[in-house]
């Protein structure tokens, strides 16, 4: 948070067992006072996939759980991760037990593609968990992809000269 960030005041009304509740979790967490606890819940709710539109440039994780003694299970999540190899980062595969496996994706990219692969996860006979959790997004690189530039450098077209460049 900016150091001198104009702040709103408003007054918001609870029930008394949910302020309780409230408290008690501020508390748990370590806040120092309601307002703390009240932005990151708002932060965090306005990073919810669900509330942000399919065209953003976002950054989050993509976790599941699955058993991978389902037949050809790891071989199917694996050629949909290929799929998509240019909205994944990194990915961390843990056995958790005999049986079921966790991973999770670090993703970066189109919203609505991480959906559609979260999705297609999701679907998989086996998989017991799949979840896309949204922790970043990018509205400078949405920005500047809006702004675009021709680099044929032909004899035909026009250089464009960038206030920055040092071209003599």
């Amino acid at each position: 948070m900016a150091d001198k960030e104009d702040l709103t005041r408003f007054g918001v009304a609870f029930p008394t067992p949910l302020i309780e509740q409230f408290d008690q979790y501020i508390e748990e967490q370590g806040y120092k006072n309601r307002s703390e606890a009240f932005r990151d819940l708002v932060r965090k709710t306005l990073l919810e996939p669900s509330a942000l539109h399919a065209e953003q440039d976002v950054a989050g994780t993509i976790v599941m759980v699955y058993d991978h003694h389902i037949s050809d299970l790891p071989i199917r999540l694996m050629e949909l991760q290929h799929a998509a190899h240019h909205d994944i980062i990194s990915n961390m595969h843990v056995h958790l037990n005999h049986d079921q496996c966790l991973e999770v994706i670090a993703v970066r990219g189109n919203l609505g593609r991480l959906r559609l692969l979260h999705q297609q996860i999701q679907v998989q006979k086996g998989v017991l968990y799949a979840e896309l959790s949204v922790t970043y997004v990018d509205e400078l690189n949405k920005r500047a992809s809006q702004h675009h530039h021709n680099h044929d450098h032909s004899q035909n077209q026009q250089q464009e000269q960038h206030p920055d460049s040092s071209r003599d």
